[in-house]
């Protein structure tokens, strides 16, 4: 019963999908981190029937990669992608560490925001377009399981900026080693399968999703002290448009 609650306290949490509601308890919120990327399967589900239903009734390129693109909106309701916003608005201001830290806690958005999400989101929509393989759709969906895996990893080891919010009251409560645990034989689960499906593009994919952890590390180190629940919004909305970039690349060149 604990486990199960905490798959349904990570889907509450981390996306829109409807579940059961309860009081969460701390034995419950302990292995909560352990199912956030279970919320990335869902996505990765979710796209892989998108992808067949435009096979099968052959739905047009820009509608394909219009919805394709929406469906991890959807499904977390933006909650990544608030996170994006707040960072690049802290990252972008050029402001002293405390003035970041605000600016991150600030509800309003600023023009740096904006810019950077309509960046990312034509580069997205561009790459998505151009996947067109079976075996890379499956890379790109199981892409949303790989980013949530890193994103746990690196909540659970890399040092927070700050000692309140939310991302703080999740790993505070837990169960630090079954937790690493936990995404450590999911990381290294879902690279296989990756590899399985296709090794060149599955290299590409883990190798871009590799260098974006560490430069996440090295930049929220650099700017902020440490990470937030914001900047983990912020990785996990960059990794996953980098393995939609490194799949639609491995599309192109062979």
């Amino acid at each position: 019963m604990t486990t199960l609650r905490a798959l349904v306290i990570a889907f509450s949490m981390y996306s829109q999908i409807p579940m059961p509601q309860f009081t969460w308890q701390d034995k419950e919120m302990k292995y909560a981190f352990c199912f956030f990327p279970w919320v990335g399967a869902a996505i990765g589900g979710i796209t892989m029937f998108w992808w067949w239903f435009c096979g099968k009734f052959s739905v047009g390129n820009v509608a394909f990669a219009m919805i394709g693109t929406a469906i991890p909106l959807a499904v977390t309701g933006g909650f990544h992608v608030d996170g994006f916003m707040d960072t690049m608005d802290a990252f972008h201001s050029y402001q002293p560490r405390e003035k970041k830290l605000e600016i991150l806690k600030d509800s309003h958005i600023g023009a740096f925001s904006v810019i950077c999400l309509v960046l990312y989101e034509l580069i997205y929509i561009g790459a998505y377009s151009e996947i067109d393989a079976v075996r890379q759709a499956g890379i790109v969906a199981a892409g949303f399981f790989l980013s949530r895996c890193l994103s746990g990893i690196a909540a659970m080891t890399f040092p927070g900026a700050k000692k309140e919010g939310l991302l703080y009251m999740f790993t505070s409560k837990a169960h630090e080693r079954a937790v690493k645990t936990a995404l450590f034989l999911q990381t290294a689960s879902v690279a296989v399968l990756m590899l399985y499906l296709d090794g060149v593009t599955g290299v590409a994919v883990l190798v871009g999703a590799g260098l974006t952890f560490l430069y996440y590390y090295k930049k929220c180190k650099k700017e902020l002290g440490g990470i937030t629940g914001d900047t983990e919004g912020y990785f996990v909305t960059v990794c996953e448009c980098v393995i939609v970039v490194a799949a639609a690349v491995c599309g192109i060149i062979r």
